[in-house]
């Protein structure tokens, strides 16, 4: 960053996979960048895509991302948990921070500003092979999560967020559990 404003190269193939901060993506392949704007107040999720399975690589642009992640995988000892990651723009930094998350979670987040994030996928999007366990699902286990970011959705919910009808209206996590197509997440035993 200088007088004149900043230049970024947010993604080279090369560093992300000889970078030993990353190791963990491994060999990850991103066939799509998908870019996001939200209010104030909205929250989208818990998605998720199998056929072919979904990772996601995401950071906040602009404003502020709080990432919710979901283990969605039978058999985990996480099945259930959601996690919040705060992610707020980092203009003044000399990188921005990202999110990993894997195959076998659902992905949501919430805004509270206006806010513009990215995201690298791990696949395309296949829409007869997706589904959503809606965000505001009373059987979702927050115990693993930041008490004072699960305040703030918490608040967000209370004061009448701005939701899409298909998040709104998606699956509680056990009726995901009952759904056949659940068995397309299995933790590895």
């Amino acid at each position: 960053m200088d007088h004149r404003g900043y230049f970024t190269e947010p993604f080279r193939a090369s560093d992300l996979h000889q970078n030993p901060i990353t190791d963990f993506i491994g060999e990850v392949t991103f066939l799509q960048e998908n870019e996001s704007f939200s209010k104030a107040g909205v929250i989208r999720g818990m998605h998720f895509q199998w056929n072919p399975y979904m990772g996601k690589f995401v950071r906040t642009i602009r404003g502020r991302m709080v990432d919710l992640v979901m283990d969605i995988r039978k058999g985990s000892p996480t099945l259930g948990k959601m996690i919040a990651y705060d992610i707020p723009d980092a203009v003044e930094a000399d990188y921005s921070e990202w999110i990993w998350v894997p195959q076998g979670f659902a992905h949501g987040n919430f805004f509270t500003t206006e806010s513009t994030i990215e995201y690298f996928c791990s696949s395309e999007y296949s829409p007869g092979c997706e589904a959503g366990i809606s965000p505001l699902a009373t059987d979702i286990d927050w115990s693993l999560c930041d008490p004072g970011l699960k305040g703030e959705f918490d608040t967000l919910v209370t004061n009448g967020p701005i939701l899409s009808d298909k998040d709104r209206d998606g699956l509680s996590l056990e009726a995901w559990l009952a759904d056949e197509r659940s068995n397309q997440f299995i933790y590895p035993s």
